[in-house]
């Protein structure tokens, strides 16, 4: 089955890994896999201390433009971890590839 496959790239303010990597792992991620995303991989990038990735799978792009509305606009998202985890992060990258 082909599917549309987002990897996104955190690079984070100096000295927030270790923060950054504990409020994903313990409500962001479980967030996202309750919403039904579909989750394919987390972690920290070999490259550099303060860069991790998210990557996630999706049947086609209005799949994953619904999916990610639904979950960024949530209630529990804007008031449970979202101002963490934005403020951790410097900037971040979005590819997309089938």
């Amino acid at each position: 089955m082909k599917r549309l496959i987002e990897v996104r790239t955190y690079r984070l303010k100096p000295g927030k890994a270790h923060d950054f990597r504990a409020i994903m792992s313990q409500q962001a991620m479980p967030m996202l896999i309750e919403s039904g995303t579909d989750v394919v991989a987390f972690g920290h990038s070999e490259h550099e201390e303060e860069t991790y990735f998210l990557i996630r799978a999706y049947p086609d792009a209005a799949d994953l433009t619904a999916r990610q509305d639904a979950f960024y606009g949530s209630q529990a998202w804007r008031s449970g971890p979202r101002e963490a985890v934005i403020g951790y992060i410097d900037s971040y990258l979005d590819n997309l590839l089938w």
